[in-house]
């Protein structure tokens, strides 16, 4: 049994963010991770590989992005994937998402496309949730999406996707593409030996031509939408202290809130 996750390397959220001069996000210049909500999708591939120890399964950790996009990708062999695909081109610089769901399509279908393709539920930079669906229709494949429960046996997959107020449970038949949301479990840390033996596995690095893409087919100038403008946010200021000494701080207070329309 094959598993593809795909995973995606993103700012960190701790760090200083900002810009390029298109109004693309900088990933080069600012320290960067493996999407959190991705380490959930390689934790469910690594459970699914364990209770199915009488197969043979590989976890094969995808992602595409600059050089440094290479990190999230050693991140989940260093988790336990037996291997990873870097997708490497200048040209996928600035792509939305139609773009990078193409992109990732044919870097799967270059692999072979496995039994089950794996997705956190949205990236922590974007939030678009819109990948899943995206690549489950490229691929020619039933997606069952947003999981917080999986269960698998043979090649029948059944999830349990939460609602508010309900919970839905929904069945599909392998190969598919299946997302997974913060609450499908709690993703393991590597641990020391996983770390060292993160170095020997196999990492392939493909270019846009190694997998059929035009270059002309991605990048910022052939996606849907792009960023007009960006305003900074503003320098946080100090706050007003009000004193109570006179026993006017309820009202102050009062007519403080009553300015911000909060009251």
């Amino acid at each position: 049994m094959n598993i593809v996750v795909c995973v995606k390397y993103v700012p960190d959220s701790t760090a200083d963010r900002h810009f390029e001069e298109d109004y693309t996000v900088d990933r080069v210049g600012v320290d960067g991770l493996l999407s959190e909500l991705d380490e959930y999708a390689v934790e469910q591939a690594l459970q699914l590989k364990e209770k199915r120890a009488d197969e043979e399964v590989t976890v094969t950790a995808l992602c595409v992005g600059p050089e440094k996009a290479v990190d999230a990708a050693r991140k989940a062999l260093q988790m336990g994937a037996d291997k990873a695909v870097h997708v490497l081109d200048d040209a996928i610089a600035g792509s939305d998402y139609a773009a990078t769901s193409l992109v990732l399509a044919k870097a799967i279908e270059k692999i072979g496309v496995p039994e089950l393709v794996i997705c956190g539920m949205a990236s922590t930079d974007a939030s678009g949730s819109v990948i899943p669906a995206m690549l489950a229709e490229r691929l020619g494949l039933p997606q069952v999406t947003l999981a917080s429960v999986i269960e698998s046996q043979g090649d029948q997959v059944r999830i349990k996707r939460d609602n508010e107020g309900s919970t839905e449970v929904i069945g599909a038949t392998m190969p598919l593409v299946l997302s997974v949301t913060d609450q499908s479990g709690e993703a393991r840390y590597p641990s020391f030996k996983g770390i060292m033996a993160a170095k020997k596995k196999p990492m392939e690095v493909l270019s846009l031509a190694d997998i059929g893409v035009e270059a002309d087919q991605v990048g910022l100038s052939v996606a849907w939408t792009q960023v007009a403008d960006t305003t900074a946010r503003p320098p946080r200021t100090a706050g007003e202290i009000v004193k109570d000494e006179d026993g006017s701080g309820a009202v102050a207070l009062t007519e403080f809130l009553a300015s911000k329309k909060f009251i």
